[in-house]
């Protein structure tokens, strides 16, 4: 795969809610404390970037503001896939796990990361969500990130209708939250499970009015394929082009729900030019429902947004010239340092 020119910077601020059920492949370990809380989090700063030719000395990154994105990065809360492949790996072969929906503790899941997302206050700093087009993941997209309860006569229509998705769930409002995306670009590895299967557009959209579908092109899922599945480093690229993707948006604070394999395999292109350790802290898997935030950074100039908060400075116009240059110019005329 050629050299790719974004780059990350991270602060990660993991977030795994306290009715996760840890299944294999899935769970971090975390920081021993001598509390018990309801969240458990790990604080680091690091710079990752695709390049491997970079000096790694730890130290601190500067970018320009207007260069970076802040996303949030969730994966899904536990589906019925989850439970049942833990129980037996061939129940991923299941039909009968097509397009899987959220368990009774998946919602517990979902409720946790909602007290932690108002609480923290990144409920007020989204601008926009991004959902993998899956039952699961707008379950989990919706319940985390969306308004309060609907109620019948309300001017803009429901995220969630109640009890969609086999859940008994009322509905949920779309007022006082972030608009919702699906974009197709972030699902899971594509073929072969049926749990990875996205039923049709028309079918997702009376459930989940007001998302907005208008990305995907295909009513049919024409993705995924029964024999053929995604090899790693395929959705790994494909990781790649979402991120990429992400420059074409003015949102500055974007929220995606996403799943396991498509996290892994997309940070993965990252953190070469780092110490091991945190590579591999990063590209550890994600626990049902956990939250990573990190910045991306517009390396490569792929943006054309422009700074909203710098300013040009000389207005009015006026003498400027810093003490340091005029000490150059001074010395180039062999004047000595009349400052000293």
């Amino acid at each position: 795969m050629p050299a790719l020119s974004s780059s990350i910077s991270i602060t990660v601020s993991r977030f795994i809610p306290r009715a996760t059920r840890r299944l294999p492949l899935s769970f971090h370990a975390l920081p021993t404390t001598s509390t018990t809380t309801a969240t458990a989090r790990s604080t680091t700063s690091v710079c990752f970037s695709t390049l491997t030719n970079m000096d790694c000395t730890p130290g601190p990154t500067l970018f320009p503001l207007h260069r970076c994105k802040t996303l949030h990065l969730v994966r899904h809360a536990q589906g019925i896939h989850n439970v049942e492949g833990e129980i037996d790996h061939k129940a991923y072969l299941s039909p009968k796990l097509f397009d899987a929906h959220l368990t009774p503790l998946g919602w517990q899941q979902v409720d946790n990361l909602r007290e932690h997302v108002h609480s923290s206050g990144l409920a007020k700093s989204i601008e926009l969500v991004i959902t993998s087009p899956l039952l699961r993941t707008m379950q989990t997209a919706v319940g985390v990130f969306g308004g309060a309860g609907y109620v019948d006569g309300m001017e803009a229509p429901p995220l969630m209708v109640s009890k969609a998705g086999n859940s008994d769930r009322p509905a949920i409002s779309s007022i006082d939250c972030p608009p919702f995306l699906a974009v197709e670009l972030c699902r899971e590895h594509l073929g072969v499970h049926p749990c990875d299967k996205r039923r049709s557009i028309r079918e997702y959209q009376p459930l989940f009015p007001a998302i907005d579908f208008s990305l995907i092109e295909s009513d049919e899922d024409i993705l995924w394929k029964a024999d053929i599945r995604e090899t790693k480093e395929e959705v790994g690229a494909r990781g790649m082009k979402f991120i990429n993707w992400l420059w074409t948006r003015k949102e500055k604070e974007i929220a995606v729900v996403t799943h396991s394999g498509f996290l892994a395999h997309t940070l993965k292109n990252f953190g070469n030019d780092c110490h091991p350790e945190v590579k591999k802290e990063i590209c550890k898997r994600y626990a049902n429902c956990e939250l990573l935030s990190v910045v991306i950074v517009d390396r490569g100039m792929k943006g054309s947004d422009t700074s909203t908060t710098n300013f040009p400075g000389v207005i009015p116009g006026g003498a400027d010239l810093p003490s340091e240059i005029a000490d150059e110019n001074q010395t180039e005329k062999g004047v000595p340092n009349s400052s000293a």
